[in-house]
């Protein structure tokens, strides 16, 4: 058995296989880089080593690093999780090389399916189904051209030797090939310096469903069901769920079995995910295999009931697979959702910042949550955007699909912009609820899934927030003087906040009378009390909660429709006080303008240093201190996050 397992990754995988290695009894060994010193999985683990600067193409992709830092500290295994060097042929090759286990398959596994192309040569002679399609060597534009003919249109370009949607094209019609096939080969080269492709036969209405497979080295080989993960992103999947919807338990076992044929083709060893693309008349077509643990696999250990994780070790460690394929049952329905910062409504543009607020659901034998960070870690710029997997349990489809619901009700983040809305638009989709699912959902109801609330219910929100930020002043015991904020001679009580969301002005004046508050947006009448976030509302005698999370720079309204930040409106010269003795921080997210002085130079107190924008307003931030300049961390167009340093400034001795 394993005894000193190192994890080549970081984040929630990382986390994931920590928590499984200590219930083995195993010693763990992270690893991070710079902008990894204070994460989770570093906290975690037993050992820790530093291999290197933020970027991961000079830590975490870095073989050489990785080898040293488990050499460094005893480690007789790596674990490589997904991503990263997870599928690198040439890191499987150096942990052999220095007497490593790594906690995946064979080299040559690897590299057999590490071209599409090959991939599919090998599967045709296992029997394993194919689209329709040319795979061949010969790339002349004529040769494609012709095969695309054949194969009768519409067709799917796609990269040899690519992955993650990149190299892809549909083409609907003969006269749209020639100028699609340049793109996607100019795409291939560019991100995986080749421009081999491969033309398919594109299937109008696919769905997207994944075997789970495990192989161990006595001859021994299994599948775990089925995954379907047909609701996608540009590629990237939302929300996966096992087992598949809708599918016959004799279709499930044709699968499953070709998966098994298809793993045991190129010799394989461990967990393995074969993917196919699933027709309406359930005839189904191998896509690829993916030689490593997959993101999705939570919601197969909820309806199997297995650790797979364990079941990689004990492999990776020369034993025998737990179960036999008759002894696999599925029990219930399990869903997973993808906790993303990032921008929906803005072509899912990642979002990074610090996490002020962070709200989960409780773990329960039907919910669990797979994260590597909590409350006050930074999402950077650096690495994926993913916050967590929330993964449910229920009886059957619909009890589960209700716990999802219930769970993204109860999720709530405040810091940087997430697709939690947009995660509960896609379960609350009559479509998706019927399990009409294909690969182009989200395309397909775009118009309803991308819905903005209307205009009063922004204003309902504003209201909500003016509310609490009342309730909060008055609890306030910190300045007396903030109190009278309410009071008007001879006139009723108000309490006004300047709010703005999505570049609207929101003026909210609340006006006390007999029975609550009134506001300027319209006659209802409000009433609220404040129970540490949570704000319980009456308007008009309809009683509900919502939650409400408060910073300096801005509010954010939770509820279980939908989640709206409101910035203040604040100040436009800003004097920034130390935060350690010579050093000034950026008050929020934002992205330097312009930096007015440099290393050397001599500064009065409140003279301007630097300005910077953010949410679409300029702000000077100046010198709280006269002295000279010591350091200038960020120059023009860089972004910077909240609380980051921007200038040191070493006082002067005569002023101090």
């Amino acid at each position: 058995m394993i005894n000193k397992l190192l994890i080549a990754n970081r984040g929630e995988i990382a986390c994931r296989i920590i928590r499984t290695a200590r219930a083995m009894g195993i010693t763990t060994v992270a690893v991070y880089s710079a902008a990894d010193r204070h994460a989770q999985h570093v906290q975690q683990a037993d050992e820790s080593i530093f291999i290197g600067p933020a970027a991961s193409a000079e830590s975490y992709l870095v073989i050489d690093k990785i080898i040293n830092a488990a050499k460094q500290t005893g480690a007789d295994a790596i674990h490589p999780g997904y991503g990263f060097l997870s599928e690198n042929e040439t890191f499987a090759d150096a942990c052999a090389a220095n007497n490593i286990i790594f906690v995946g398959p064979p080299t040559s596994a690897i590299a057999a399916m590490g071209s599409k192309s090959a991939a599919k040569s090998i599967m045709s002679e296992a029997d394993v189904p194919l689209v329709p399609g040319y795979h061949g060597n010969e790339q002349s534009v004529k040769k494609l051209k012709d095969e695309a003919d054949a194969i009768g249109y519409p067709v799917l370009l796609k990269a040899a030797y690519g992955g993650g949607g990149k190299g892809m094209r549909v083409v609907e019609k003969a006269q749209d090939f020639d100028e699609a096939l340049q793109s996607a080969k100019r795409e291939a080269k560019a991100s995986f310096g080749n421009d081999k492709m491969l033309v398919e036969k594109f299937i109008t209405r696919p769905r997207h469903v994944e075997i789970q497979v495990f192989c161990d080295e006595h001859g021994n080989a299994v599948y775990l069901a089925e995954r379907d993960c047909s609701v996608q992103r540009r590629h990237q999947k939302v929300i996966e769920e096992a087992p598949a919807p809708a599918l016959s338990e004799r279709t499930r076992k044709a699968m499953g079995e070709a998966a098994v044929r298809a793993a045991q083709a190129i010799d394989y060893v461990g967990a393995g995910t074969v993917e196919f693309l699933l027709d309406t008349d359930n005839s189904f077509y191998f896509m690829e295999m993916n030689t490593r643990l997959q993101v999705e696999h939570p919601v197969t250990e909820m309806v199997t009931g297995q650790d797979l994780v364990e079941w990689q070790l004990r492999v990776a460690s020369g034993e025998t697979l737990p179960l036999a394929q008759d002894q696999i049952t599925l029990h219930g329905h399990a869903f997973e959702a993808r906790i993303y910062a990032e921008d929906p409504a803005n072509d899912f543009l990642p979002s990074t910042g610090v996490l002020h607020h962070l709200r989960t659901p409780a773990d329960s034998a039907f919910v669990r949550i797979d994260s590597g960070v909590v409350e006050g870690d930074e999402v950077s710029a650096f690495y994926d955007p993913m916050i967590a997997k929330l993964v449910v349990w229920g009886e059957d489809r619909t009890i589960a699909l209700r716990r999802l619901l219930q769970a993204l009700d109860d999720y709530r983040i405040a810091g940087v912009r997430t697709n939690i809305d947009f995660l509960r638009a896609i379960a609350r989709h009559k479509d998706f609820q019927r399990a009409e699912l294909t690969t182009r959902f989200i395309e397909k109801h775009h118009d309803a899934l991308f819905q903005q609330p209307a205009a009063q219910v922004i204003e309902d929100y504003a209201v909500l927030a003016t509310l609490a930020e009342n309730l909060i002043e008055q609890s306030s015991a910190a300045d007396v003087w903030r109190h009278a904020r309410n009071f008007r001679l001879n006139q009723p009580a108000q309490f006004g906040l300047q709010l703005q969301h999505n570049d609207e002005d929101y003026a909210v004046t609340l006006t006390a009378t007999a029975s609550g508050w009134q506001s300027n947006y319209n006659d209802s009448c409000w009433q609220a009390e404040l129970h540490g976030d949570e704000l319980q509302v009456s308007k008009d005698g309809h009683r509900y909660s919502v939650y409400v999370m408060h910073t300096e720079h801005d509010i954010t309204v939770f509820s279980s429709e939908l989640s709206v930040r409101f910035a203040r409106h604040l100040v436009a010269d800003t004097l920034v006080q130390d935060s350690a003795a010579g050093s000034m921080n950026a008050p929020m997210n934002g992205t330097i303008v312009e930096v007015l002085v440099q290393p050397g130079d001599t500064v009065a107190a409140e003279q301007a240093v630097v300005i910077m924008e953010a949410m679409k307003m300029e702000y000077t931030i100046r010198a709280s201190h006269a002295g000279e300049v010591e350091q200038v961390f960020y120059a023009a167009g860089d972004l910077v996050s909240d609380g980051a340093e921007l200038v040191s400034i070493k006082a002067d001795e005569s002023d101090a």
